[in-house]
């Protein structure tokens, strides 16, 4: 049960080009499921040369570099094109606040990533019909932007807005399904709990705990960290999302888990163990003292050779400087007094008293020199030679020593050749067994149920929430006895963070906890929890192409503001602003003569 990491790199999505049953009858519409933690994008045509399937999946992040001194500007990579998320983590920008978009600059980043990467072809505009996700009782302001980017940047025909949850719901409905039922939503930001009933969500007895998978991601890293202090760095967030998505179970019962995880037996043939990226390089100990030895001497003959090389090099730049100025000095002794001066001032010397000043002082620089050379290779020599191990001189018994201390020696010497040959024999020595794999690998034991139990139990982080239960069951009491029935008849678990395995069990026992006794109840889990979201929406919109249903026009956006929202099957419940009447002043106005007030009035 050693598992090692992946440490995959992203791969840059390619351009597609799109088939021509995108574009003929009609623009196909373009379904982009926007989450917090990953875009969804592809096309909704019923052709089948057209794949039904998300023909982009990236993350929803951009970062944006500083650019090179000097450069380029800046520039900006989104979602799978960031290669690796780990050297980037303190530039990454989402356009997400929890689960709804905030940042409209970052959400435009994402969208032209879409568009450039399906090879909407349109001019100046994107002409397919758009079909996006939202949160669960998005704020009209989010949507207000949203639609505002939509029909003034991107110049789009009609747009219409759906709960990714409820597109999952309706897209796993299978025959003799009631329309009615309680969606758990768990994402990467939140948990919903959504009351569903008569094929219309209830959005006034919604509920949202601001618990999901990245808590519990973070939860974790601080867990390893603490528990293995020297490995700080190695325990990324995106590493413990792969712990999470691969090694991480819900416990049915989370006390009687951990008692389980006490038994040594239990933990040893339940741990597993991720093995880090380590190097045998960095183990000191592994290279044996004659190697050490026999790389110092390469080191130190290396510093000798090019001591002496620049030696070598400096004598002979003195000696042709000095040898110039003795040939100066004997133009001066043989009289000729113009070539003399001349070539004083092409040395830049004022008088025969400096000529001779430098001229001593290189001589000796030069017989320096020559000496260290000579000295440096009467050492190698030596080195060479002499390789023999050196061993200490032995002072002679001189007269310092008494007549006693010679006694006793020789008392000691028959006991000193008895232990003589034991001492000369070679003693193996003893090097201590380190596996340096076992030091880079990270024993998940409690670790897999801790963090994944956050969203049962937010306590465990601080958080002052409630749980999923605790959040269910008061959901559950808004209702009469019998739309509780009703209810709990469909329990649904949607969401990339309920892709746990026992999920559904602990589900189930907190139900058998909470309702009357011999009562009934059905859970189901999403077949797809990640994707039925994309394949809800694509099914509503080839259901729904030709209709004005859902669908939002350029008019409606025009005449009715950038909040409004047309209401569908999986769409949220629209609440128009309601701005308070002001009273009108009907007392000040017969005050008033005719012809008085301000100018700006009767203009």
């Amino acid at each position: 049960r050693v598992f090692a990491f992946r440490d995959a790199r992203w791969a840059p999505d390619p351009v597609l080009a799109p088939s021509a049953a995108v574009r003929s009858p009609q623009p196909a519409p373009l379904v982009i499921d926007n989450g917090s933690f990953q875009t969804r994008a592809g096309w909704a045509c019923p052709d089948p040369a057209v794949p039904a399937e998300p023909l982009l999946r990236f993350r929803s992040l951009a970062a944006r570099s500083r650019g090179a001194r000097g450069g380029a500007g800046a520039e900006t990579q989104v979602g799978n094109d960031l290669g690796s998320p780990e050297p980037l983590r303190w530039l990454l920008r989402s356009p997400f606040d929890r689960n709804v978009p905030v940042q409209l600059e970052l959400q435009e980043l994402l969208l032209d990533h879409v568009f450039q990467r399906l090879g909407v072809s349109s001019q100046g505009c994107v002409d397919h019909p758009i079909v996006l996700t939202e949160a669960v009782c998005n704020p009209l302001y989010s949507r207000q932007m949203m639609s505002e980017l939509l029909f003034e940047c991107y110049q789009v025909p009609k747009v219409s807005y759906g709960v990714d949850s409820l597109y999952s719901f309706y897209h796993n409905r299978r025959q003799n399904w009631p329309c009615s039922g309680l969606v758990i939503s768990s994402g990467y930001q939140c948990t919903h709990i959504l009351p569903v009933l008569e094929g219309r969500l209830d959005a006034k007895n919604c509920k949202r705990i601001n618990l999901g998978g990245c808590q519990a991601a973070v939860y974790l890293q601080r867990l390893l960290q603490l528990k293995y202090p020297g490995h700080f760095a190695a325990i990324t967030l995106s590493r413990m999302e792969e712990i999470l998505h691969e090694h991480s179970y819900i416990a049915q019962d989370y006390i009687e888990e951990l008692q389980k995880w006490r038994c040594p037996e239990y933990y040893e043939n339940n741990v597993h163990k991720m093995q880090l990226p380590f190097s045998n390089k960095l183990l000191g100990s592994t290279v044996a003292s004659e190697e050490k030895q026999e790389k110092r001497q390469q080191q130190l003959r290396r510093l000798q050779e090019l001591n002496a090389r620049r030696r070598e090099e400096k004598l002979q730049l003195d000696q042709e400087r000095l040898d110039r100025l003795l040939y100066v000095q004997e133009l001066l002794e043989d009289g000729q007094m113009d070539q003399f001066h001349k070539a004083l001032v092409e040395l830049n010397m004022d008088s025969a008293e400096e000529l001779q000043s430098y001229i001593s002082k290189l001589s000796l620089s030069v017989e320096q020199t020559k000496q260290k050379i000579l000295q440096s290779e009467a050492n190698i020599e030596v080195d060479v030679v002499d390789s023999k191990p050196e061993t200490p001189d032995l002072e002679p018994l001189g007269s310092e020593q008494s007549l006693e201390d010679v006694e006793s020696i020789n008392e000691f010497e028959p006991l000193f050749a008895e232990e003589q040959p034991e001492v000369e024999k070679p003693v193996a020595a003893v090097q201590p067994v380190f596996n340096l794999a076992e030091y880079h690998q990270l024993f998940l034991g409690t670790e897999r149920i801790r963090a994944p139990e956050i969203v049962f139990q937010p306590s465990l982080i601080g958080e002052d929430q409630a749980g999923i239960a605790e959040t269910m069951q008061y959901v559950l009491e808004r209702y009469s006895k019998e739309q509780q029935a009703i209810l709990v008849q469909n329990v649904f678990l949607t969401g990339g963070n309920t892709m746990y395995p026992g999920l559904k069990a602990r589900i189930q026992k907190e139900l058998l906890e909470m309702r009357p006794f011999q009562s009934s109840f059905q859970v189901h889990v999403a077949s797809s929890p990640v994707l039925d979201a994309w394949y809800g929406a694509r099914d509503w919109a080839v259901e729904y192409m030709n209709r004005e249903e859902g669908w939002i026009s350029r008019k409606d956006y025009e005449e009715k503001g950038g909040e409004y929202l047309k209401e569908h099957c999986a769409s949220n419940v629209y609440v128009p602003i309601r701005l308070p009447k002001q009273a009108p002043r009907a007392a000040e106005a017969p005050s008033r003569a005719p012809g008085t007030g301000n100018p700006s009035e009767q203009a």
